[in-house]
């Protein structure tokens, strides 16, 4: 009896919960890259934690389409003549709809006023290493590794005094839009996110964004190119992202067992 209570021991030792946090969590990368290799067009993926990198196709350029108006945003935010003073109706009328309802005009107008040199430099910073813009703003092309830089990154990158702002902007993107990752988000995690789309093809159809809990932070980015239609592109990024992140529960009890049980090995890349 005394041997079975130690062996017993040493099993519930081996499945105990890892940590609570998104540093005791993986993703289930082989589940979502077996889904999207059966989706028709290209899909690549990234997931970062603050010490692991996950992903399929961490390396494909793609063009940004509207997800670079996080980096817009960020960029007009930095400038010298905005950073440290307060935003005024101006400075909200160029943001907010860019942002939460990816009005194109307004990002013009952004690009136009910070300048293609400020957005590279923006990149740099960021540690991306694959950007690279275009005079036609959508078609700057970037990967899932580089947009996941980014969005990790995103609270430093923001000034202190307009973080709040810049984040509601993200959180608050208007419902007609909050499809595909945003529908595959678990409970108790917040989304800070932007979208692209091409004119609503199904040629484009990205998403990325950081998600927040407490003090934890990770970033995700889904990008997908051809799809026959942006319905489809849509289902994509909700089916990628919905099998990402629900196998684990981002951290909730019981993970280690689940993962055990399963025998999924690891699935990393270099950061």
């Amino acid at each position: 009896m005394r041997r079975l209570a130690v062996v017993v021991g040493l099993l519930a030792a081996l499945v105990a919960p890892a940590s609570a946090g998104a540093q005791g969590w993986e993703p289930d990368v082989p589940r979502a890259a077996a889904y999207a290799a059966q989706r028709a067009g290209t899909v690549t993926f990234a997931v970062r934690t603050a010490d692991r990198l996950y992903g399929r196709g961490l390396d494909q350029q793609f063009p940004t389409a509207s997800v670079l108006k996080a980096m817009l945003m960020t960029t007009y935010l930095r400038q010298a003549g905005v950073r440290d003073r307060p935003l005024d109706d101006a400075d909200r009328a160029l943001l907010r709809p860019m942002i939460r309802r990816s009005d194109n005009t307004t990002a013009t107008q952004i690009r136009n006023l910070v300048g293609n040199a400020a957005i590279v430099r923006l990149a740099e910073r960021a540690g991306m290493t694959r950007f690279a813009i275009n005079p036609v703003w959508g078609l700057s092309l970037t990967t899932a590794r580089d947009q996941t830089r980014f969005f990790l990154a995103l609270e430093r990158l923001l000034p202190e005094r307009h973080r709040a702002y810049a984040l509601r902007l993200l959180r608050t993107i208007v419902p007609s839009q909050r499809w595909g990752m945003a529908q595959a988000i678990p409970d108790g995690w917040t989304l800070y996110f932007k979208g692209g789309w091409g004119s609503g093809s199904g040629a484009v159809d990205h998403q990325v964004g950081l998600l927040a809990r407490g003090d934890e932070r990770l970033s995700i980015a889904v990008m997908t190119v051809n799809n026959p239609s942006h319905e489809y592109g849509k289902a994509t990024l909700e089916g990628v992202t919905r099998r990402l992140l629900r196998p684990r529960k981002l951290g909730t009890a019981g993970e280690a067992e689940a993962g055990l049980a399963s025998g999924r090995g690891r699935s990393r890349a270099r950061r």
